[in-house]
């Protein structure tokens, strides 16, 4: 690690000239590899925004540490008919500019979640949303729908002042207002976002007065701004850097398996993409066992589903994919393609998905691919995959405890581009059991159209899921009461500082 620390010195200075030394116990800097690319809850459905906005804002319903549903702006819920959800609302609690919490901000809310496009997946099957009073809602859906509960917890559900929000039009998303633990401060573009502890917050006051979100984008940066206290916590430490947290007194390592995906992406609407046979023997040429100790250093397995296990629902028996040089060839060659082709493979500046690239650039010249790497900002990266202009593209996915969340999005086809589907995958019995699986509510059954849809997925494969990561974090040895969230977006309320 000196080594390293000694090769990045000029690195090291730019950061110490412009990031605060982690002192005193009323500030916590936390760094991680992308910038949010909002703070708009509808405008994107992004982990690295997710991460800075869920402690802006409340939802209705959230999830524990354990991953149990339990009340947030809610007090109570009831399923009052297959196609009707009644939510009972706490009372007295006020946005951070003052003005009450009503049954109307959520009306609001929700009608934009339901009405944009990156969010379509999880909300448009509702049907109308309506007060019964100031402190009562009723939400009626289009068919029965099983996982709403579910996506009343996602960040995209988020609950704004219907107030602010009118007033501010599109410059709303620089200065947000929301119930939440942390009052936003300001957004330094590509450097800092910072926040201020809600004294008046329904679920306590913060236990830490300021929260700075940095973005270092290089792992080892991170890693080295962890080491020489600039950062008290740093999000996503790449493999190569785990044994030197681990083994250092000062750091804590947190680690663990995580519901998430990491998937080489197709453009199915895009030659030579658009043909099944050039995907699997893209799939064959793979060696996962090889990227998974090169790059993950074992901090991950192997996949055989965009399903995650431990997702209620994941089909162990689905088709799995293991390197076969000959068959890949032979399947190229079907295809029409016996000496191979040129193709671009898009991704944004993280090491580890760096990394994969070069490894899949050498593995695929074995059958004839010439691969070249395009690296990409976050936001323009997203911005890139939701006009359809990739070829191939290296990203993940999270997912909460429900299949419909780690398939509907990924692979309906009224979801092409920003809305999640990102592959531009149209199948149309894929999309009949999407929708016959949400508007169950008997799990069996539910579990019974994923497994098919599964299936169906790892032969045609709009994607190849290359591993189920483990999620981490690192942090200095003096942090108490953080813990690593299910879904990888970690709350900060009872985080402090000794």
């Amino acid at each position: 690690m000196k080594k390293r620390l000694f090769g990045s010195f000029l690195t090291l200075m730019t950061l110490v000239s412009s990031i605060a030394l982690a002192e005193g116990k009323d500030t916590l800097i936390i760094a991680q590899a992308a910038e949010a690319k909002t703070m708009d809850p509808v405008a994107s459905n992004d982990v690295p925004s997710h991460r800075v906005f869920l402690n802006i804002y409340d939802t209705l319903i959230q999830r524990d540490k354990d991953g149990k549903l339990v009340p947030a702006l809610a007090d109570s819920w009831e399923q009052v008919d297959p196609l009707t959800l009644k939510v009972n609302l706490k009372k007295g609690i006020k946005f951070h500019n003052g003005n009450d919490f009503k049954a109307n901000d959520v009306i609001f809310s929700l009608t934009r979640a339901k009405e944009a496009p990156a969010l379509m997946s999880f909300f448009g099957d509702i049907d109308k949303i309506v007060a019964l009073d100031d402190y009562t809602i009723q939400i009626t859906t289009k068919q029965p729908f099983g996982p709403l509960v579910n996506y009343l917890a996602h960040k995209g559900a988020s609950i704004l002042d219907e107030e602010t929000v009118t007033a501010a039009g599109q410059d709303y998303a620089q200065h947000p207002v929301g119930t939440g633990p942390y009052e936003f401060v300001s957004w330094r573009s590509g450097d800092r976002i910072t926040l201020k502890a809600n004294p008046n917050y329904f679920g306590g006051k913060p236990l830490t007065e300021n929260v700075i979100f940095r973005v270092i984008t290089e792992g080892t940066n991170r890693t080295i701004a962890l080491e020489t206290k600039e950062v008290d916590i740093a999000y996503e430490i790449d493999p190569i850097d785990l044994q030197f947290v681990k083994g250092n007194s000062n750091l804590v390592l947190m680690e663990q398996p995580a519901i998430n995906i990491n998937y080489l992406g197709f453009n199915t609407k895009k030659a030579p993409f658009d043909k099944e046979e050039v995907r699997q023997a893209i799939a064959y040429a793979i060696d996962v066992p090889s990227i998974i100790q090169a790059v993950f250093l074992g901090s991950a397995t192997s996949s055989n589903s965009p399903v995650a296990p431990g997702v209620p629902g994941y089909n162990p028996n689905a088709k799995e994919y293991k390197q076969n040089i000959e068959k890949a060839k032979e399947l190229l060659s079907k295809a029409g393609f016996p000496n191979g082709f040129k193709a671009k493979i898009s991704l944004n500046d993280t090491g580890v998905r760096k990394n994969i690239a070069v490894i899949l650039q050498d593995q695929l010249k074995q059958i004839g691919i010439d691969l070249e790497v395009e690296i990409i900002e976050w936001g323009a990266y997203l911005d890139k995959l939701a006009r359809g202009e990739q070829d191939m593209f290296l990203l993940g996915w999270s997912s909460s405890p429900d299949c419909d969340s780690a398939l509907y999005a990924l692979f309906h086809s009224k979801h092409h581009g920003s809305g999640g589907n990102r592959t531009y995958y149209t199948n149309p019995r894929v999309d009949e059991l999407l929708d016959l699986a949400r508007a169950s509510t008997n799990q069996d059954e539910r579990n019974k159209y994923y497994g098919e849809i599964q299936d169906i997925i790892q032969e045609e494969l709009p994607m190849f899921v290359l591993v189920n990561p483990f999620d981490n974090a690192g942090m200095q040895n003096n942090i108490k009461g953080f813990y690593l969230d299910l879904e990888s977006e970690h709350r900060l309320l009872n985080v402090s500082k000794e």
